[in-house]
């Protein structure tokens, strides 16, 4: 999937504007680099439902080289073959993977883990990198106001109690012909939901790269 022109255009002034800013010393130089934040916010805004005030606060949070952000979903799977799902309070009380951002200072697997332990109250153990998904190649909804890389790691329930929790309101476990309808778009897919089955029932599947 190819994300529309403007999007594309409003994250490379956003990247081309954070970079310079890092880098430039000269006070006009960086007077043209804010103008260049400013009209990727104007961008934003024109083509999405998102506050304009609400945007140019996150374009000028960030600092340093412009790198996609890194997102990490666990498809934890107990021994009868269901696959864990929480309930997102911050969506509508829509279904998805549990998840976040990776946090600086913890590996990938340390990151997934701990999301897993925050949302759904139990432990796991990592057993596969199954996919590394450019969340621009995937219908994903809304669209995000930066680039983003989804990991997806298959995960063995290890022990604990689910429970939901700040974030989310309800954890449960779905056969794959129950996983419901109602999932958080802009998190996850039924189309990657139903890879994450595949890969824990072939383990020997390739990580799945875009």
């Amino acid at each position: 999937m190819t994300p529309p022109r403007w999007l594309t255009w409003a994250r490379q002034l956003q990247a081309i504007a954070q970079t310079g800013l890092t880098f430039s010393k000269d006070v006009y130089d960086r007077e043209r680099y804010e103008a260049i934040r400013a009209l990727a916010a104007q961008i934003m805004t024109q083509h999405a439902d998102i506050d304009a005030q609400r945007i140019e606060g996150l374009f000028a949070d960030q600092v340093g080289y412009a790198t996609p952000k890194v997102d990490v979903r666990a498809a934890v799977f107990r021994d009868d073959g269901r696959i864990l799902l929480v309930r997102e309070v911050a969506d509508g009380g829509r279904w998805t993977l549990p998840g976040g951002w990776a946090d600086v200072n913890q590996s990938p697997r340390e990151s997934v883990v701990r999301e897993v332990l925050e949302e759904a109250g139990v432990h796991v153990a990592v057993r596969k990198l199954a996919a590394v998904y450019d969340r621009e190649r995937h219908p994903h909804q809304p669209p995000y106001a930066f680039h983003i890389y989804k990991l997806f790691f298959i995960c063995d329930l290890k022990g604990g109690e689910p429970r939901p929790g700040i974030e989310t309101s309800e954890v449960a476990f779905f056969a794959a012909q129950d996983v419901p309808a109602d999932l958080s778009l802009s998190r996850v897919l039924p189309q990657q939901i139903r890879r994450m089955f595949e890969h824990a029932a072939s383990p020997d599947l390739p990580t799945d790269v875009d």
